[in-house]
């Protein structure tokens, strides 16, 4: 048997070497780095020449794809979190992606080195979150949930690749929980007689509270933004106001919570236009504020803002309106003022307005959304009794046509 042909210089090399186990291999190959130069790669530990020519095979095609990357000790968790510190996100959000990291991707996949990740491995992952994947331990969580952990780990992932540091993007071979599987939860909205019912209720019992909960209903404001609004940022005389900033809760592990302002949603302001009732409720409301102290109505002062002048806990101030949900309840009954979330006020103030018939780029706006195709996605949805008006609408356009009206050329 001849000699091994000698391999070229791209080609790569394999050597055989001694160890207490026995004879082993290692490959060799080379790369270019980023000037230009090239350098020698070694692997070492093959049992068989067959294993280590595999490898060296593989190891090629990667450098000749361009997707062979220089191999790294960096784990998932310390890689994260260097990402995470360079994102350009509101601070609400970064919270929010810290949280889930630490909870959902640390726990799990954290110790992995970052080129290590495989889809297979992030699949299991996924699968494990939606079986038993709650931090206390009590089941497994939502579609919805694991949907937008997988969503960061994708994002993050994908930044990895563009700085070089993954050949590709794992995730990009993966099964996550489908659109339809991750669906948000069925919106609920109050009809016309259970809002009107329950702000008659709360104006009895707690009028500055019923205030805040007329200005989300009859504005369609997120809560964030009714908490950060300003006396400046409200026109009486004109009937309108300004929505320009939002406030959020900020939670970071080891320094507690913090409330902070920020932009709106969608980094835009806008104006909205108010009743005449909205108006004359915030008109006596200001005048009670006012007699309490005069800085609850300078400019600057928040219109929901607590007796100290500070800004409500946006958390708390759900569940205050749950409270008060429930204790309308035992009043006036629970079929009568159904069972609601604080932000449901806003689904609320849009449904009515689209069964009423208002165009749906009139109520985009007064919901700030980015666009009107939002607003027609989001509320798919309409109040029983709508697609029965809508039949009949168009059946009256036929009875009301003339029998001899000319056809289409």
């Amino acid at each position: 048997m001849g000699t091994p042909k000698k391999r070229q210089r791209g080609e790569g090399a394999i050597s055989e070497y001694r160890t207490k186990a026995g004879p082993r291999f290692l490959i060799k190959f080379y790369v270019d780095g980023p000037d230009g130069s090239s350098k020698a790669v070694l692997k070492r530990g093959f049992r068989t020449r067959r294993e280590a020519g595999a490898a060296l095979r593989s190891e090629i095609n990667k450098v000749d794809r361009g997707e062979w990357v220089q191999p790294s000790k960096q784990t998932l968790t310390d890689y994260l979190s260097e990402w995470l510190d360079g994102q350009r996100l509101a601070p609400s959000t970064i919270s929010s992606y810290r949280k889930n990291v630490r909870l959902h991707i640390d726990r799990h996949l954290g110790r992995t080195p970052l080129d290590r990740l495989t889809a297979l491995s992030i699949d299991v992952w996924m699968r494990k979150l939606e079986a038993t994947g709650r931090a206390d331990g009590k089941g497994g969580l939502s579609a919805r949930t694991v949907k937008y952990v997988f969503t960061i780990l994708r994002s993050a992932l994908g930044d990895a690749v563009k700085h070089g540091h993954l050949a590709v993007n794992p995730t990009d071979r993966c099964s996550p929980p489908t659109n339809s599987q991750a669906r948000p939860p069925e919106m609920q909205a109050w009809t016309a007689g259970e809002l009107s019912r329950f702000l008659r209720w709360a104006e009895g019992r707690d009028p500055d509270m019923a205030l805040a909960w007329r200005l989300l209903a009859y504005t369609g404001m997120r809560r964030g933004e009714a908490l950060a609004l300003r006396w400046r940022d409200v026109d009486l005389d004109a009937g309108r106001l300004a929505v320009r900033r939002s406030v959020g809760v900020v939670k970071r592990k080891g320094e507690g919570e913090k409330l902070v302002e920020g932009t709106t949603k969608t980094g835009q302001s806008r104006v909205v236009d108010l009743d005449a009732g909205t108006v004359a409720a915030l008109r006596a409301y200001r005048a009670a504020r006012g007699a309490l102290s005069a800085d609850l109505v300078r400019s600057t002062a928040l219109v929901l803002g607590s007796l100290d002048g500070d800004h409500r806990h946006p958390e708390r101030f759900s569940r205050r309106f749950l409270g008060q949900v429930r204790r309308a309840q035992k009043a006036v009954g629970e079929e009568q003022v159904p069972t609601i979330r604080l932000h449901d006020l806003r689904h609320t103030h849009a449904t009515l307005l689209l069964a009423a018939g208002e165009p749906v780029k009139v109520v985009s706006e007064r919901l700030g959304h980015a666009n009107a195709t939002i607003t027609l996605t989001v509320y798919q949805h309409v109040h029983p009794g709508m697609g029965k008006q809508a039949a009949d609408r168009f059946a009256s356009l036929l009875d009301e046509s003339p029998e001899d009206e000319p056809g289409p050329l």
